[in-house]
């Protein structure tokens, strides 16, 4: 059974950056796709960004494109989320999402009923 564990988050002025992880147990995590998902206050869950099984193909919302870099480093089972230039906006709880065992060589982010294991979520809040 895949586990999820997030860490990361916090508190940052606007134009900052902040970088959240993704670490991963229980399963070996270049058989799972990642993605991350923020809920903003009184908003429906967005998919923002999702990583290939690999690691090597990443995609990303609009609204993140430019700013936000995803990464995945197999080899210690941890995904990553880097954060740049960010916004009021970018207030949300942000989560992890994990899609598999299958293979996954494309960087997507699915529908979020399709990612059956989820980190606990982290705070991201961006105020002066």
């Amino acid at each position: 059974q895949l586990q999820l564990v997030q860490s990361g988050g916090g508190l940052m002025q606007p134009g900052g950056s902040l970088s959240l992880s993704c670490a991963a147990s229980g399963r070996a995590l270049d058989l799972y796709a990642i993605a991350w998902f923020r809920q903003a206050p009184g908003k429906g869950r967005e998919g923002i960004s999702g990583v290939s099984s690999d690691g090597r193909s990443t995609h990303y919302a609009n609204s993140v494109k430019g700013r936000f870099t995803i990464s995945k480093d197999n080899s210690i089972n941890t995904a990553y989320l880097h954060m740049h230039n960010l916004t009021p906006e970018d207030t949300a709880i942000y989560y992890c999402a994990a899609v598999g065992p299958t293979r996954i060589n494309v960087g997507v982010i699915l529908p979020e009923e399709e990612y059956r294991y989820w980190g606990q979520g982290t705070q991201v809040t961006v105020s002066a």
